[in-house]
């Protein structure tokens, strides 16, 4: 297998600091590098993609509150679901973020000794995984962990989404963290295939980071559009509602209930 580190562009200036190719022999090192590159891709980047192009693309349209519902409900139905987060989704996206940030502890930015793309797209790949990061965390604890189940009220998805796009800052948040993820997936693809020796050859590897480029506008595009679609639809139908409302009932009356026993 042909190394990567001879001719791709944006890693054949590793010798001033760029990206390091992935060599045998280096121990523990090797195996936990090699493994952040690869949950990179399988299972975090099968799970971005899902999320992007499939569950978060059924909003788009006319149809987006009852079809989102709809793919919320599948998912939320799968067998032994929570172990599937726990093991396909949480645990690998934390191992690539923090080893990600080890790696960039332990690494020197050089960009502005050597202001080639190459050094600016290995440093914008550092700083939207930290914003990706953020992101997804903040993501992942509004939308599972606070207010309503939605595994239990996969009615009240859409609508649990739409509260907070409808706050613009919210909104701009929801932005800047999309574009972050969909660049730092997209030009991982193109790095992990240059370090895996997948794709080799100067020519070879310029056609793959256009077709990465090209896959990033796709991610953003659908991405934008699922938002606008929040956006755009009225404040949620009446199943959605009902669904919220009853939570919240069940929450005044356990408040309630402590209350009066503490009396």
């Amino acid at each position: 297998m042909a190394s990567a580190s001879s001719s791709a562009p944006g890693v054949n200036y590793v010798a001033q600091g760029g990206v390091a190719p992935l060599r045998a022999g280096q121990g523990i090192s090797f195996v936990l590098r090699r493994l952040h590159s690869l949950t990179g891709i399988i299972p975090v980047g099968a799970f971005l993609f899902e999320h992007i192009l499939i569950s978060n693309a059924t909003a788009i349209g006319q149809n987006g509150p009852s079809a989102y519902a709809k793919q919320v409900s599948f998912l939320g139905g799968l067998p032994l679901v929570f172990f599937l987060e726990l093991f396909g989704i949480w645990i690998p996206i934390a191992y690539h973020a923090l080893y990600g940030f080890y790696i960039w502890y332990r690494g020197e930015g050089n960009t502005a000794a050597y202001p080639w793309s190459g050094n600016w797209m290995y440093t914008l790949q550092r700083w939207t995984g930290a914003i990706a990061f953020i992101y997804i965390v903040w993501h992942t604890y509004t939308m599972r962990f606070t207010g309503i189940d939605l595994h239990d009220h996969p009615l009240a998805s859409f609508g649990k989404v739409q509260a907070e796009v409808m706050h613009t800052p919210l909104f701009l948040f929801y932005v800047v963290g999309l574009v972050a993820a969909s660049w730092h997936f997209a030009y991982g693809i193109w790095l992990f295939c240059a370090k895996w020796g997948i794709v080799s050859g100067d020519k070879a590897q310029k056609r793959l980071l256009r077709v990465c480029l090209a896959f990033f506008l796709l991610l953003c595009g659908v991405g934008l559009a699922s938002l606008a679609s929040f956006r755009s639809h009225s404040i949620a139908d009446d199943d959605q509602n009902r669904a919220v409302t009853q939570n919240d009932h069940k929450a005044s009356d356990q408040a309630t209930a402590s209350g009066k026993g503490a009396q």
